[in-house]
């Protein structure tokens, strides 16, 4: 968890705003250290979490967390993690078994033409009871929900269109941020403009844009137009997006940034705000 971050978002485990949908962008960069950030961030906020891991196995994410001080086994031994590991469970549909093994959240690979319900069926019912709208109840009590997308650009690799995507992504973000007041986190990788494929109407750059429009805080990562630097590798754009009754506000600061083993140091070299 870094420190650093947490008080440039104004947040702690203790006390965040909750309703939220956090959009991580990421451009020739690598953003992975944001998703275990606020993985860690909400397991010790005590808050139950549903991470959809598109990239990497659990191994990958419980040793990353293990040097953040969190327990990932311990977290889902305890029903605080519902961890989904979309490699492991792609390779169960796409290669033909005797026998049916894993969930079924990742059926859209045998049948893309009923889109994202399966996936979008897991985590309603990861995050609630399956007929009510309430937080499941185990034998601890654990605080607001949360979903947490490593990342959705995956699927569009595995054949779903970026508008099936969006929809995924805006009813997951009614059910729970709106339904359950709990907050959203999903990382997304986009190529520039100049990259898109002319005749591609829905690239990563419009999924981004589409997805920018649904979220209420973006942490774009990019590296640094300057290259390779020892000491910062890279810059974080923190835009957060207000609608009030005069219209939609829009605030930015940049920061640069440097990952350490253990948390990341975030630097200032000038902030710029806009209200549009």
């Amino acid at each position: 968890m870094f420190t650093e971050l947490n008080s440039i978002l104004n947040a702690s485990p203790d006390s965040f705003t909750q309703g939220e949908f956090i959009l991580v962008s990421v451009q020739h960069s690598d953003a992975s250290f944001l998703i275990h950030h606020f993985l860690s961030f909400y397991l010790r906020a005590r808050s139950r979490v549903c991470f959809l891991a598109l990239v990497q196995s659990f191994s990958h994410y419980s040793a990353v967390s293990q040097r953040l001080g969190v327990n990932l086994t311990q977290a889902k031994d305890k029903g605080q993690l519902i961890f989904l590991e979309g490699l492991k469970e792609s390779l169960s549909h796409l290669i033909p078994q005797e026998e049916r093994t894993g969930s079924e959240a990742m059926d859209f690979l045998r049948d893309p033409a009923g889109g994202l319900r399966s996936l979008y069926q897991f985590v309603h019912s990861s995050l609630t009871h399956s007929g009510g709208g309430e937080m499941v109840e185990e034998e601890e009590a654990w605080g607001s929900p949360v979903l947490l997308v490593d990342d959705l650009s995956v699927l569009m690799s595995l054949g779903v269109s970026a508008g099936a995507v969006l929809d995924f992504s805006h009813y997951c973000r009614a059910m729970v941020c709106s339904q359950l007041q709990g907050n959203m986190v999903a990382l997304v990788r986009c190529s520039s403009e100049e990259e898109e494929d002319e005749g591609d109407a829905e690239g990563s750059e419009w999924l981004r844009r589409g997805l920018t429009h649904q979220c209420s805080l973006t942490l774009h990562v990019q590296g640094l137009s300057t290259g390779y630097c020892r000491d910062i590798h890279g810059q974080v754009e923190v835009c957060w997006r207000k609608k009030q009754t005069s219209g939609s506000h829009t605030q930015k600061k940049l920061f640069q940034y440097k990952v350490h083993d253990k948390g990341a140091s975030f630097f200032a070299p000038g902030t710029s705000s806009a209200v549009l």
